[in-house]
């Protein structure tokens, strides 16, 4: 038996006269007292049957009885609508099937939201996700994010590249997240990790003597949910041996390209743009700024050196943006509330009214030539930040980012991919005071500064670089460390002897030490980079199976509780806190 022959989206005016067996599910039906007309739903598209009594009256019978999400096998003609009756909003809009025979497959219970509602509650959505899978929106998000990763897989091979596998189950190892714990039974107190990422791994193979890895990897990280972050996702994964930092720019470039071109759309153009982390900082307060509007951060520190507001003079760094509005009391008090957000301790503003009177409570301090360093076009307002030079880009990045979403300064026409270079290799852990990683602690320095690594921390640059597309975070990357004494320097640095060191690493520390040629490499997050292909709001709406913000699965129930028994031979024993017992 054949449950179908076609497709029901794939039907054209010219397979009029065909005769057609169709599978599908019921979208809507409509009698009209004689006639059934029914719109019969697949992967494909939607066709309409006509069912006659007259013709047909075995397949009028059952059409009674048919309600929304059946699922449906009906024979019959393919022929031409009525002119007027044509349809131009579906692709099949010219014809119509003629049923002869008509089966129910199997029949829907009542639903809890029909496929074409919208607001639906989205955990509601989840909770029966087998349904919101039916639904346009899902199966074109999810064909396209196949497409995506199809594209960058042919591009992955056509450049040389090995897929190889590596395991989930691993050692933890510091990468910025909590991991998820996986307990062995024989074993009982020893747990293994779920990886957040391949990293080392992927460096293994290059010592390996791979040459060119990659993977569509699957990684873990106990994270707070957002919408852009889930506790597992898919990465790009990609390690070379003997690069330098342009070779692994441009291999993803090419693999950016590829999707693009596979969905029809055009790429954006080649070499991506550059900036520093420290420019990045400085004009945009962010290391991943959305380059679709300009608002840029300007700096005022010398210039209020010697101001008679303390609040300038007295900062180490003094930095403004000029906001394309005049803004009025009640729209600053919420500014400086989320200012405050960001660590700021007040905020600071010269609003120049449409006929370009200044207001503010600070100008009679301001000297003249500090008004003219903040000079603006009518209709606008200068919003300024005093403190240390972190806490000051924290603040107006903040604010550029809230004031480009909420005054819709960004050209949503434009596609702007940006790679950040030159981040700093260390960061002061403020809890601990002790040197950390900025990405992790395998990523190379910038060549020459070697000697930098425990004398002077602070002033090290790595050669790491992330992808940002939009404002959006895609991934980060970097040239590896090769060299065994290096990476033991840099682990001194984070405060970590040689025997914590080796407890830790011993297995990379062993491999470095048997010839490790140059390598780098890149992760690039695939639902983000899906999210922002299909135009999602968040990366819920491109996975088939997403956890809510809660991080339970509705569908599933997950996670649950596990009996005792099975816990005492795990050698776990689980402690529920109070107030959630």
């Amino acid at each position: 038996m054949s449950w179908r022959d076609t497709t029901c989206g794939a039907l054209r005016a010219t397979d009029a006269g065909r005769r057609v067996t169709l599978a599908g599910w019921a979208d809507t039906r409509r009698d009209l007292g004689g006639l059934v007309f029914v719109d019969l739903r697949d992967h494909s598209g939607k066709v309409q049957l006509v069912i006659n009594p007259e013709h047909a009256p075995g397949a009028a019978a059952t059409a009674h009885e048919i309600r929304n999400e059946f699922v449906l096998q009906a024979e019959g003609e393919v022929v031409l609508r009525d002119p007027a009756t044509v349809n131009p909003n579906i692709a099949t809009g010219e014809i119509e099937v003629k049923v002869d025979a008509l089966r129910i497959v199997s029949r829907s219970t009542p639903l809890p939201f029909q496929l074409d509602e919208e607001n639906v509650d989205e955990t509601l959505r989840i909770r029966y996700r087998w349904l919101d899978l039916r639904t346009e929106r899902m199966q074109r998000n999810l064909r396209l994010s196949h497409t995506v990763i199809a594209a960058m897989r042919r591009r992955m091979d056509e450049l040389g590249f090995v897929d190889v596998w590596t395991p989930s189950m691993t050692k933890g190892t510091p990468e910025g997240a909590r991991d998820f714990l996986v307990p062995v039974r024989l074993q009982p107190g020893r747990f293994f990790a779920l990886a957040q990422s391949p990293q080392l791994y992927k460096q293994l193979t290059q010592i390996g003597g791979i040459d060119r890895y990659y993977q569509i990897a699957t990684c873990w990280r106990d994270e707070d949910l957002r919408a852009d972050r889930q506790f597992e996702f898919r990465q790009l994964d990609v390690e070379m041996s003997f690069v330098e930092r342009e070779d692994v720019l441009d291999v993803l470039e090419q693999a950016v390209v590829a999707a693009f071109q596979a969905l029809g759309r055009v790429p954006p153009p080649r070499p991506f743009p550059r900036l520093t982390w420290h420019e990045a900082d400085l004009r945009y307060g962010s290391d991943k700024p959305d380059l679709r509007f300009g608002l840029e951060i300007r700096d005022a520190t010398e210039v209020t050196r010697g101001s008679r507001f303390g609040v300038f003079a007295n900062a180490a760094a003094v930095r403004f943006l000029v906001a394309p509005r005049a803004f009025s009391r009640a729209e600053l008090a919420r500014l400086e509330e989320i200012a405050k957000e960001w660590g700021a301790k007040g905020l600071a503003y010269l609003v120049r009214d449409e006929s370009g009177e200044v207001r503010s409570p600070i100008a009679k301090f301001l000297s003249e030539q500090e008004l003219a360093a903040f000079a603006s076009d009518a209709g606008t307002t200068v919003l300024f930040a005093a403190d240390e030079p972190a806490t000051v880009s924290r603040v107006l990045g903040g604010l550029r980012t809230h004031l480009g979403r909420e005054l819709e300064l960004a050209d949503t026409s434009r596609d702007e991919f940006l790679w950040i270079v030159d981040f700093p290799l260390f960061e002061l852990d403020e809890e601990t005071n002790r040197w950390t990683f900025v990405h992790h602690p395998f990523t190379g320095v910038r060549p020459g500064q070697e000697h930098l690594v425990e004398s002077d921390p602070d002033a090290c640059i790595s050669q790491a670089y992330d992808l940002v597309w939009n404002g959006i975070e895609l991934g980060s990357g970097s040239i590896r460390i090769h060299d065994q004494e290096l990476q033991r320097a840099v682990f001194r640095s984070m405060g970590m002897g040689e025997e914590e060191a080796r407890a830790k690493f011993g297995f990379l520390l062993e491999a470095l030490e048997m010839g490790a040629p140059p390598h780098g490499g890149f992760a690039m997050g695939i639902e983000r980079f899906v999210m922002l292909m299909a135009g999602e709001p968040d990366i819920r709406q491109i996975l088939a199976f997403p956890k809510v913000a809660s991080g339970s699965d509705p569908l599933t129930g997950a996670p649950t509780p596990y009996p005792a028994a099975a816990l005492r031979e795990l050698g776990i024993q689980s402690i529920v806190p109070s107030d959630q017992a």
